[in-house]
């Protein structure tokens, strides 16, 4: 394997993402990073912390020009661990792209004593000689139609690789929407809406009754790949849908049927958590009186009594809600047998977890303000603890390669 020395440091997402969502001003880093890189021609970490900076200021196509200027120089960047030497070493496997579109491992491994290293290629430009010391290896892609040839041929790839592998790329292919809802249909304890994915015509189809065929109303559609929220639209009747068509430019839809989740009191609750290993951990609880609940659009920061929720949410997670809900986390583990996987659900009245997505890219971190959420850092702790845990035992106990 090569050296280490060959990885430029980076600051990376966890930095840049905090310091944004304290609401310090990121304009004068990212000043500071272009003058460097023009001062070095090859500094590509600091266009690479540059473009960073940019999609945190919501400027992302600028941030993936510069993101593209940089990977043309390097694809692999070290970001530090705490430790001298490091207790372990990490190389993640990520794709290109908006800053959502893979695990968010720096976020999980802030400030811990593992150096990860971030490698943004693919196995067609992999020389064997500039392979890095590490011990693990963690697919840290995400699933989405442009990552879905990425992930297939480091599948390929993986499968006779020198050191353990965490997160199987096949077995991240299964997340996609339209395939994760297959795999949980009809489960004990789990509802789990048939998801379909369907083209303009397609849809215009469905919308005007072609050949007898048409949906049960409302539905949800979404343009394919989008997250929290972009673009999700609750359509209640063929003209609304064809309203909707008429106004989106996306090519491809996600199609699935609306189901009514709001509680007792009127509230909708959006829960996340995520599988480490299997076992599940509390991220956040989000409340709100719409049913399409993003935590930032949820008034967390406005609502005591909302917070007061989540708190107990986080508090009582592992007597209430996990033991509740252990058989239907255990099925999904089981289903795609990923080794890290986030879960976004909610209850339904019959006491089922109603799954939104399953997906390891989801966003987890811990940099809400303390003022406002203090129960949240002993949470997010548990976390990232049990992320160190885990990816140190997979060094030491996993055969190398795919299994």
């Amino acid at each position: 394997m090569g050296s280490r020395a060959l990885q430029p440091d980076l600051l990376g997402l966890a930095r840049w993402l905090r310091l944004a969502l304290a609401g310090e001003d990121l304009v004068p880093y990212g000043q500071a990073l272009l003058q460097r890189a023009a001062a070095d021609p090859n500094d590509s970490a600091a266009l690479l912390d540059a473009s960073i900076i940019l999609q945190c200021l919501g400027q992302t196509e600028a941030g993936l020009r510069l993101q593209g200027a940089a990977l043309e120089q390097r694809r692999q960047y070290r970001i530090a661990s705490s430790t001298s030497p490091p207790r372990l070493r990490v190389l993640a496997l990520v794709a290109p792209g908006a800053i959502m579109a893979n695990v968010p491992i720096e976020c999980l491994l802030e400030g811990s004593d593992i150096e990860l290293i971030l490698d943004y290629g693919s196995p067609a430009t992999l020389d064997p000689g500039e392979i890095p010391e590490h011990e693990v290896l963690f697919v840290a892609i995400g699933e989405a139609q442009a990552n879905r040839p990425l992930l297939a041929d480091w599948a390929v790839r993986l499968r006779d690789w020198p050191r353990p592998v965490v997160n199987d790329p096949r077995r991240i292919l299964e997340v996609a929407r339209d395939r994760a809802c297959l795999r949980l249909q009809g489960q004990p304890g789990l509802r789990a809406p048939l998801t379909v994915r369907l083209d303009r015509a397609q849809l215009r189809a469905w919308a005007e009754g072609e050949g007898g065929l048409g949906p049960d109303w409302p539905l949800l559609v979404r343009p394919l790949d989008s997250h929290a929220g972009r673009g999700l639209t609750k359509v209640d009747a063929p003209e609304a849908l064809l309203n909707l068509l008429a106004t989106q430019s996306s090519q491809a839809f996600f199609v699935t049927p609306f189901i009514e989740y709001r509680s007792p009191d009127g509230c909708y609750r959006k829960f996340r958590v995520v599988l480490i290993d299997g076992r599940p951990f509390a991220v956040h609880l989000a409340i709100s009186d719409h049913w399409m609940i993003h935590y930032l659009n949820a008034g967390m920061d406005e609502s005591a009594a909302k917070r007061a929720e989540e708190a107990a949410f986080m508090a009582d997670f592992e007597r209430d809600f996990a033991r509740r809900h252990a058989e239907a986390l255990a099925t999904i583990q089981a289903a795609f047998g990923l080794d890290y996987l986030g879960i976004d659900c909610a209850e339904t009245s019959d006491g089922r977890l109603l799954i939104f997505e399953v997906d390891p890219a989801m966003v987890v971190h811990d940099m809400d303000p303390i003022a406002l959420y203090p129960y949240k850092p002993a949470a997010m702790q548990r976390i990232f603890a049990a992320f160190r845990a885990f990816l140190i035992r997979a060094a030491a106990c996993r055969a190398p390669g795919l299994g």
